[in-house]
């Protein structure tokens, strides 16, 4: 969750700035795809615990796709059909992604694996000291 908000007001801080000197749609891609760089390697290093690797950061802005569309329609939806500041509309619309993006991302950077650390293998698995006395 710590790295959500990290990346989310990296996301913000960015969008604010480059907003100063470009409209608010190519500020919020430019902050986007910065934002996500970084996101990739607190994700690997933290979140997920794996480790970075050429195919999973190339992979990575795949699962950031459907993030990158519901905040950039959202913005533009929020900003453009109901008059919101440009400046508080990417809040709502990154919020709304954000479930969406941990679920791709666990999926790009794990494979498809979940790490259980609440499971026990002595549960799952009979123990060799137990096979043996069979």
């Amino acid at each position: 969750m710590l790295v959500g908000i990290v990346n989310t007001l990296t996301y913000y801080g960015l969008y604010l700035l480059l907003q100063t000197v470009a409209p608010y749609l190519l500020a919020h891609v430019c902050a986007f795809l910065l934002a996500m760089i970084g996101s990739y390697f607190l994700n690997t290093y933290f979140t997920f615990k794996t480790r970075p690797s050429w195919r999973s950061f190339w992979l990575f802005p795949l699962s950031n796709l459907a993030n990158f569309v519901i905040t950039t329609l959202g913005l533009y939806v929020l900003v453009q059909h109901f008059g919101m500041d440009e400046r508080l509309a990417a809040i709502p619309a990154a919020l709304v992604a954000i479930p969406i993006t941990f679920l791709v991302a666990q999926f790009a950077l794990t494979g498809g694996r979940h790490r259980d650390h609440h499971r026990n293998p002595d549960r799952t698995q009979a123990s060799p000291v137990k096979e043996r006395a069979r």
